[in-house]
């Protein structure tokens, strides 16, 4: 269990107690890359929670002050075990936006990655609609490496499949320092 702080917030494996804040911002993701991981009920949160908390990819981003839940975090190299190439991504309660809390959390995440875990290289995928993924990308001198054209589907209306466009953002450890 890694726990990661900063001026303001705790990052951390998830805890039983993080259930309601999950649901607060699952149970209506904003957007349709987060559907997969709408929750309908605390008891769906609770089972999510403990999911999580065993899995070593997934970090909740807490308020230093109260340990409140408002965000998680992903950093995962599974696809190839070996390598020092990570996939990483983010979603937060948007009650918390607008106060840099993702610029700092992501921040202290790839410090870590970069310091502790030895990564080379860190990708993102941000669809063509999430501006603020996009900004928080760019607020961490991530480059925009390309456009997947219709990449990815989730269901749209009457369940037929909607096709995002979606951008590929990177940063290497050398350009990081």
């Amino acid at each position: 269990m890694i726990v990661v702080t900063t001026p303001r917030l705790v990052i951390r494996s998830f805890r039983e107690k993080d259930a309601l804040s999950l649901l607060d911002y699952l149970s209506s993701p904003r957007t349709p890359c987060f559907q997969d991981e709408k929750l309908s009920s605390l008891a769906e949160a609770r089972e999510e929670v403990t999911r999580r908390a065993a899995d070593p990819s997934q970090f909740a981003v807490c308020l230093k002050e109260n340990d409140t839940l408002i965000g998680h975090l992903f950093a995962d190299n599974r696809e190839e075990p070996d390598s020092n190439t990570w996939s990483v991504g983010w979603h937060f309660n948007h009650h918390y936006e607008g106060q840099g809390f993702a610029t700092e959390s992501v921040s202290a995440l790839f410090q870590y990655l970069f310091t502790e875990k030895e990564a080379r290289r860190l990708y993102a995928y941000v669809e063509d609609y999430n501006l603020a993924s996009q900004r928080l990308c760019e607020r961490l001198h991530m480059r925009r490496e390309g456009c997947f054209k219709e990449f990815v589907s989730f269901a749209g209306q009457n369940d037929e499949a909607k096709y995002d466009d979606t951008y590929i953002y990177a940063l290497l450890k050398k350009e990081w320092a």
